[in-house]
């Protein structure tokens, strides 16, 4: 028996994930300096921890509702309000799920018939395509430019609607551009959305990592919107929780319900310690991420900075903590661009195809680590290019 053969024919075809893929060559190397995964480098603020060593000592180690603690749903409600202006009813409106990593395939297993087409804009997280791809829908790709700060043009997303579009998915700020949609766009999509009655899916994970005094606008927040969006957010980036594996899912009482079917039988409920930590992160609210998204917008400064000092040009993108500089000039693809500055200078950031075929000729490079690290990092690119140039 070759058991290769025996694999689904569907998952054959899904590739594995660039990011993870460029670093497993650099596993277990302590010379390299990462900008690489898109993680936090501070550690989950105490009063989190705190609560969710109390919970354990207390003995909480039960299941939970297939939705999620109640208590943590009805903040989570207070929160949302507060934060992206949208009242939900925490009791049958808000679904909490293992990450917005499992929010958002079962938000595409809900809503998706075999051959349905998902917009999506590109660069994007590497997840995007295959999870539709997984939930037996289309993937539909709109690129978005340098020009535009990468950010997803109502044109552009017109172009790309045809009669078996069903869902629009979107990422504001991005991974890996740190892109922000203007209230212009925003609206303009949101147009074309309720004009072609479509579904859309705003994963908003970075949210609370909005720069310059940019208040965040969710799409979910504009006028006809609420009843046809799903809103996935979490704790893992501006909470500093990636280890929790705590997200959760916004929407109208019928699509968490759908939701909740799916997740009834494949995960039962989320982990009710990381529940009891994430309730404590958000009664501590703004105070729990502040300090550390002065820091990201600090170290997000100097790369921008530096690295168009050193002639490569990068925009300052306006949220996340990622940078995504053009490095076309050099003559490598963003592949061997990234290989070789990893081998010369044992610094490793992430190629631009990793997240899309337009995302050639860039780099993300994660600003999630510490300023001493990233001042090295760009000493040793400035000594890179010196020798390609």
């Amino acid at each position: 028996m070759k058991i290769e053969d025996k694999i689904a024919d569907h998952l054959k075809a899904i590739p594995r994930s660039g990011i993870r893929d460029f670093f497993e060559l650099v596993i277990g190397r302590d010379d390299v300096i990462s900008l690489g995964v898109g993680e936090p480098d501070f550690v989950t603020p105490w009063r989190v921890r705190e609560a969710a060593i109390l919970s354990l000592e207390r003995g909480e180690t039960t299941y939970t509702s297939n939705l999620g603690l109640l208590s943590l749903r009805s903040e989570i409600a207070i929160y949302v309000e507060k934060f992206f202006h949208i009242s939900y009813d925490g009791s049958k409106e808000v679904l909490i799920t293992v990450g917005v990593s499992e929010a958002l395939d079962l938000a595409l297993r809900a809503l998706l018939n075999p051959g349905d087409e998902v917009i999506f804009h590109e660069p994007c997280y590497v997840s995007y395509s295959p999870s539709i791809a997984l939930a037996y829908g289309v993937p539909v790709s709109v690129a978005t430019k340098k020009e535009d700060n990468f950010s997803l043009k109502p044109e552009d997303l017109a172009a790309a609607i045809t009669e078996k579009t069903k869902v629009v998915m979107l990422n504001f700020p991005t991974n890996p551009t740190g892109a922000v949609a203007s209230r212009e766009d925003l609206e303009g999509i949101a147009k074309l959305c309720i004009e072609n009655d479509l579904i859309v899916l705003t994963d908003e994970i970075y949210s609370e990592l909005r720069y310059d005094g940019g208040e965040h606008l969710s799409i979910a927040a504009l006028p006809g919107m609420r009843e046809r969006t799903i809103l996935l957010h979490g704790f893992s980036k501006a909470f500093a929780m990636t280890g929790f594996r705590l997200g959760y899912a916004c929407a109208p009482e019928a699509l968490i319900e759908a939701m909740m079917k799916i997740h009834q039988y494949g995960i039962l409920c989320a982990p009710i310690t990381s529940q009891m930590a994430a309730l404590e992160a958000l009664k501590g609210g703004e105070e729990i991420y502040q300090h550390m998204k002065g820091a990201y917008r600090e170290r997000r400064d100097f790369l921008v900075s530096r690295l168009n000092e050193m002639g490569i040009d990068c925009h300052s993108p306006g949220g996340a903590f990622y940078v995504f500089p053009d490095i076309s000039k050099f003559g490598l693809s963003s592949q061997e661009f990234a290989m070789q500055f990893l081998e010369a200078e044992q610094v490793a950031a992430v190629p631009g195809t990793a997240f899309g075929e337009c995302g050639e000729g860039f780099l993300r490079c994660c600003y999630a680590t510490g300023m001493d690290g990233l001042k090295e990092a760009m000493i040793r690119l400035e000594r890179f290019i010196g020798t390609l140039s």
